[in-house]
């Protein structure tokens, strides 16, 4: 077998990696280049002969450098977004280098165990059913479409139609009910999953987003059939929670299938101070959140979870003679997820959970909440939601969307724009490990500079 030089292309990417991590603190936040220098410096011919693999490592480092986004540091405050805990990034390392195909447990054995085992951490954390199934994916978007596949099998079989066999040409027409304030992905997965967006109800909200249980009665009330009910933990505007409890008790007595949008917010399950927030959870049918989100591991790692995994396997399980399938009590990750070769995306979850510990993680929610009231109390009067969570949402008057370009552009921090209620506003999430309350004033002060 050949010996390839793995030490000089590695060696240059550690070096390039620790420089950009080490130098996070003092590096702007927002991209330095436009398109037009990204494609010069990336760009051109595909050469005719190759290169020394250090060197490409080397260029590729130094061309890309000023189109990266710092997402990673303490500052960045756009979206949702975690950074990579050193474990988690060292163990996403050797994930590429060991190169398991996680598909099949017989690819990937130790790919296979370590999922089941962080998986369970996982449940346990959430205070989920022991015995729901769980998938690793790439994100919520993701989960949303494994999670609905298992719906859709599930409300179906109970009238009597096989979805898998049969599609839903001819089948009942099943209701999507979900608050008016969901998040996008939600109407795309019902996209992906051929049950179209028109199936969607959409529920009345209150201020908050939250979705108004009397008025979930009444629209699966006014339904006959098979019918899915979409909660969300974690507004993406406002991080408010609907009503869990309540929403599984008027679906379930309806017979619904409830689906449980925590791409975030599932997370403050794992916090005492924060638990009350998700007050019947383990009552859902599914659930979907992301560990590239608050449990700070590289992008992408999504998770879904099944409390009936029937109907997950049924949703995404397939056979195939020229497979080894896994027996007894060896799991092959393919049954429960929509992909069939993918990189063993469990490892740096694993990983990450295994340095932090439960404690460690509940600190972290913890934190990142506390740094977030401590902003809003420093943007005190622009603040139009109740922070309840790690998000903050802002009016700066009516240069709102100005003012996110500017404080984008300016490099001290970067955070997003959103509309709600119809107006522009500033969205400020809090969801690295690094960041601490320098990181936050110094956020507040640039914005509230640059909004005068």
């Amino acid at each position: 077998m050949e010996q390839p030089d793995w030490h000089g292309p590695l060696t240059e990417a550690y070096e390039q990696a620790t420089r950009f991590l080490t130098g996070l603190p003092s590096r702007p936040v927002g991209s330095r280049a436009s398109l037009s220098d990204l494609r010069a410096t990336l760009g051109g011919p595909l050469p005719a002969t190759g290169a020394d693999a250090r060197e490409v490592i080397a260029q590729l480092a130094a061309a890309a450098d000023p189109g990266i986004v710092a997402s990673p540091s303490g500052r960045f405050f756009g979206f949702v977004i975690g950074g990579a805990m050193p474990a988690a990034l060292a163990a996403d390392w050797l994930t590429a280098t060991w190169d398991q195909n996680a598909g099949l447990y017989a690819a990937g054995p130790a790919a296979a165990v370590v999922e089941d085992i962080a998986g369970g951490w996982l449940r346990d954390l959430f205070g989920l059913p022991a015995h729901a199934s769980v998938g690793f994916v790439t994100g919520a978007q993701m989960s949303h479409v494994t999670a609905l596949a298992a719906a859709r099998h599930e409300v179906l079989r109970r009238v009597g139609w096989d979805v898998e066999t049969g599609g839903l040409h001819g089948a009942p027409r099943i209701a999507v009910l979900a608050g008016a304030d969901r998040h996008s992905t939600i109407d795309r997965a019902l996209r992906f999953l051929g049950i179209g967006t028109a199936a969607l109800v959409p529920v009345k909200v209150d201020a908050e987003g939250r979705l108004m249980p009397d008025a979930l009665r009444e629209a699966l009330d006014a339904l006959d059939g098979p019918a899915i009910v979409c909660a969300q933990l974690g507004n993406v505007n406002t991080g408010a929670f609907d009503p869990i409890g309540e929403i599984c008790d008027a679906a379930h007595a309806a017979g619904a299938w409830v689906h449980v949008d925590g791409a975030f917010g599932l997370w403050a399950a794992a916090s005492t101070r924060l638990r009350h927030l998700v007050m019947g959870v383990e009552r859902a049918d599914s659930w979907t959140t992301d560990a590239h989100k608050w449990l700070n591991v590289p992008y992408d790692s999504g998770l879904v979870f099944c409390a009936h995994p029937a109907a997950h396997r049924a949703a995404m399980g397939v056979r195939a003679a020229y497979l080894v399938h896994a027996g007894g009590d060896e799991r092959d990750a393919l049954d429960y997820n929509p992909e069939f070769s993918r990189r063993a995306r469990g490892f740096p979850v694993y990983a990450a959970l295994r340095a932090l510990g439960r404690d460690g993680v509940s600190a972290l929610i913890d934190r990142c909440c506390a740094l977030a009231t401590r902003f809003a109390h420093r943007m005190s009067g622009h603040v139009l939601n109740d922070v309840v969570l790690n998000q903050v949402l802002l009016n700066l008057g009516p240069d709102t969307a100005d003012i996110v370009r500017r404080v984008q552009a300016e490099g001290t921090c970067w955070v997003s724009g959103t509309t709600w209620r119809g107006n522009p506003a500033m969205r400020f999430s809090v969801s690295n490990f690094t960041t601490d309350e320098s990181d936050i004033d110094r956020a507040a002060d640039t914005i509230l500079r640059l909004a005068t």
